[in-house]
């Protein structure tokens, strides 16, 4: 299968494309409620001709596409809910597709319908996973408790995120991803527990290495930063701890993600001086997404070949070093890669693409592009033997 092919099939729906987006954008769903969203997408895959499975893992819609030649099993996820209210930037009043997982859905039909057309030149099984509920980090737990990757003979996975580059252009990420996420109480006693409760919180912040952003300028700072070899971001760790009555909440992210037990260790030493102090870690770390080196360099590789030198730049670190994502838990079992689509417009404010802000509106010819580049990938890692490919380290948990 060539990449002009691909092409030629892309361009045809580039249109089609864009209005299906745009009717997904308009009919949000929270996370675990995607129902309407799961129906739009069975209907476009049983009209391309795959065999389609609904209500996998909640509203998860399983779509399968067999080459006309044999070949390997390769999966490919996008997400279809919206951001949640409370998890907007200064809150919102309802869902909305602030995460551009809109744009993901609507690309990964666009690949399952491309390699349909082609289906004559694919090699292999595409395994097209549309999740639920990424945004409350529940949606891939589900699907792999469906045995889906087992079924299918999974042999590894692929995703894509919109991310504020600029369009056209993609950010492979060997050997980095997104951090994973842990959370800790200290509850204190006696008469003075509401002060102490204070300044213990102001101490536990200190740890932050990494201040959330407060202004344009700071996200600018932190996309360049991302890109920058032995940055800042290369180790850091993202922490907020609060203080409410004599209880301190924490929830914290870092990288690389053995630094959990580093974290943790710290937590309980600052809350030894206080007494009474009890310290409670309600539940293990969420594992951080960590996409394996050498598929993640395979395919700069082809993206470079395929789209261009220009259009392809390399993350240096944990990118958002604030957020997470459920990816990871794909990543624990198969190799496979993570990358993000660049959906910045020329001369827009970053906010208009950076996930979850009120004014994220991505550049819809992203969507044309993470088509054509997907579905070339995609056919040539079916096609491929497969060769050695990384696996994402294993969490470890204190």
């Amino acid at each position: 299968m060539t990449q002009a092919a691909v092409a030629a099939e892309a361009e045809r729906l580039d249109r089609v494309l864009i209005q299906l987006r745009r009717d997904i954008h308009q009919h949000p769903e929270a996370p675990g409620q995607e129902q309407r969203t799961a129906a739009v997408v069975a209907r476009e895959l049983r009209a391309a001709g795959l065999t389609v499975t609904t209500a996998v893992g909640g509203n998860g819609v399983v779509a399968v596409l067999k080459g006309s030649r044999p070949g390997r099993t390769v999966a490919y996820r996008a997400d279809m809910d919206a951001v949640p209210p409370k998890d907007i930037v200064g809150g919102g009043p309802a869902p909305a597709h602030l995460c551009g997982h809109d744009i993901h859905t609507t690309v990964s039909i666009g690949v399952a319908r491309v390699l349909a057309r082609l289906r004559r030149q694919l090699s292999g099984t595409v395994v097209f996973l549309f999740q639920p509920a990424e945004e409350s980090l529940s949606g891939a737990r589900a699907l792999i408790d469906s045995g889906v990757l087992e079924r299918e003979h999974v042999a590894e996975i692929h995703a894509l995120h919109c991310g504020p580059f600029p369009v056209g252009q993609f950010a492979v990420t060997p050997g980095y991803g997104m951090p994973g996420q842990d959370k800790a109480e200290v509850t204190l006693s006696g008469p003075d527990a509401q002060d102490a409760a204070r300044r213990l919180a102001v101490d536990i912040g200190a740890l932050a290495t990494v201040a959330l952003p407060q202004t344009p300028a700071d996200l600018e700072r932190i996309v360049a930063e991302a890109q920058t070899p032995d940055g800042p971001l290369t180790r850091f760790v993202a922490l907020r701890a609060t203080a409410q009555d004599a209880k301190v909440s924490v929830s914290y992210r870092c990288w690389p993600q053995e630094r959990y037990v580093e974290v943790r260790e710290n937590i309980r030493r600052l809350a030894m001086p206080y007494a009474g102090a009890g310290v409670r870690f309600p539940a293990e770390p969420f594992p951080a997404l960590v996409c394996p080196e050498p598929d993640g360099r395979r395919l700069g590789h082809h993206l470079r070949r395929t789209v261009g030198q220009d259009k392809v730049t390399e993350l240096r670190a944990a990118f958002p070093p604030f957020s997470g994502e459920d990816f990871a838990l794909y990543l624990n079992r198969i190799p496979g890669t993570y990358t993000f689509l660049g959906v910045r417009s020329p001369g827009a404010p970053i906010t208009r693409s950076y996930p979850h802000y009120p004014d994220f509106s991505p550049d819809e010819r992203a969507i044309g592009v993470g088509v054509r580049a997907m579905a070339g990938w995609i056919a040539k890692r079916t096609h491929s033997s497969g060769g050695p490919a990384g696996r994402a380290r294993p969490a470890r948990t204190a």
